[in-house]
């Protein structure tokens, strides 16, 4: 069975990192005491922490770890949500968002801690993570962001736009910020060093194995694949932006609340010594204020790995060369000839408020989506949580703000239309944000057609 993605070019990750473990296909029955559907970052880590817990699980993958956007990411471990902020989230969740505030403000740590603590060779450099503001306005967004982080603990400061020029190499930016947690990683390695964790603990992954389905039987949680089928106590549900990739019948309301959409990104060819002497000198991540995000980092060979959006033709990557390739030479003057040697794509879980959805699928069933180009950081430290919610442990003690499934009914043809977004998104981005006569501007939220649809169509 085929994914309905429009390709996987071999990205960078792919060609640069060892083959993953030896793995089996699900053939006959099976049972486990936890089974989690899909080995990227959540089900593995949900995976590793069981296991650690002595709890038996298995995993069921419709392709290989990691193949999905947990292979095919950037990299960049950033620990906040892309939109919402610490008081936004509070602000609908209360205590349960108070938690789940610590979660993401540790996220970050949290992972470079478990790829030392397993000595999984990741290419992991914890540098930080800076936001640059693309216009003087919205320096504003960024001392908003400092104010709230640092009023619970993170280690963020404000950056002048000297201080900027000088972090980043560039005149571009008129200020930012800085988490200093943050950083970037080779995903695909993590999550194929993660697989090899899960089994060198005594659990199981099956492989090439879409899940077709899954319902509750005898107190059990039953899910079938074209060969086989495996039952568990608990299940865990961990597939975000290609649950629905595989087939139509295992979790539609799931599949249809998050807008897969297609992201692209790319490498350079090595930067000389020279370059790279002023072009993000301390190998920061970095990611902009630009709704078309603007982004860049190194891998451990010194290519710049950075990306774009752009509607997608027959002729996508090779316009999408020239686009960037014009970018970057604008961003950094210094960087001289631009050549792409990888360009990849893979799909980014999008949610309308940005944030993301978890839920509670019946007894001891768990699922989440909708990762809003967060996933890195944000799934090591969800699956953990996941692992302790399959445990039993009590919604008081977990960081989990669960909420209702809520699924677009006109998925499909918002799903067409939704690279059309990226028109208003480069509208949106060549505004200035000017002082409101009570004072410096508040938290945008983002009202999209989606949003409007959600709300007149929404299910019951």
């Amino acid at each position: 069975m085929q994914s309905n993605e429009v390709r996987w070019p071999e990205s960078l990750w792919a060609a640069v990192t060892p083959p993953g473990p030896e793995l089996p296909r699900l053939i006959g029955a099976a049972q486990a005491d936890v089974v989690i559907i899909g080995a990227g970052f959540t089900g593995l880590s949900a995976a590793l922490h069981l296991r650690e817990a002595g709890v038996d699980v298995a995993i069921i993958e419709a392709a290989e770890p990691g193949w999905g956007a947990s292979g095919r990411n950037n990299g960049q471990v950033i620990p906040t949500l892309t939109r919402p902020d610490p008081d936004d989230i509070v602000a609908k969740h209360g205590a349960t968002g108070e938690r789940f505030v610590t979660l993401l403000r540790d996220s970050a740590s949290v992972l470079f801690d478990l790829a030392r603590r397993y000595q999984i060779q990741a290419e992991q450099e914890q540098a930080g993570w800076i936001q640059p503001v693309h216009s003087p306005g919205r320096i504003r967004i960024a001392e908003r962001r400092v104010r709230q982080w640092s009023k619970r603990g993170a280690p963020v400061e404000i950056l002048l736009r000297e201080q900027i020029r000088t972090m980043l190499g560039s005149d571009a930016w008129h200020g930012g910020f800085w988490n200093r947690n943050g950083g970037h990683i080779n995903p695909l390695a993590l999550s194929r060093g993660l697989a090899q964790c899960v089994l060198d603990r005594g659990g199981r992954i099956f492989v090439r194995s879409p899940a077709a389905s899954f319902e509750r039987q005898n107190n059990r949680w039953i899910v079938k694949t074209a060969d086989g089928e495996i039952s568990g106590r608990a299940l865990i549900l961990a597939t975000n932006a290609y649950t629905g990739e595989f087939g139509k019948s295992l979790a539609p309301d799931i599949a249809h609340e998050v807008m897969p959409v297609l992201s692209w990104q790319m490498a350079t060819e090595p930067l000389s010594e020279a370059a790279r002497k002023t072009i993000i000198p301390g190998r920061q991540a970095m990611s902009d204020t630009h709704g078309e995000l603007y982004f860049a980092r190194y891998d451990a060979r010194n290519r710049l790995v950075t990306g774009g959006a752009i509607f997608n033709t027959p002729d996508a990557a090779t316009r999408l060369k020239d686009t960037v390739g014009k970018r970057l030479q604008r961003l950094w003057p210094q960087i001289g000839k631009v050549k792409f040697d990888y360009v990849w794509n893979g799909y980014v879980g999008m949610t309308t408020d940005f944030l993301p959805r978890i839920h509670r699928l019946g007894p001891d069933a768990f699922a989440w989506a909708g990762c809003n180009g967060r996933a890195v950081a944000l799934s090591i430290s969800i699956g953990q949580q996941l692992s302790l919610a399959a445990q039993g442990h009590p919604a008081d003690d977990l960081a989990l703000p669960f909420t209702e499934l809520a699924p677009y009914i006109a998925h499909g043809l918002l799903r067409r239309l939704a690279p059309l977004m990226l028109m208003v998104y480069r509208r949106r981005d060549a505004r200035e944000i000017p002082d409101g006569p009570s004072g410096p501007p508040q938290p945008e939220h983002f009202i999209s057609w989606a949003s409007t649809l959600r709300n007149r169509w929404r299910t019951n």
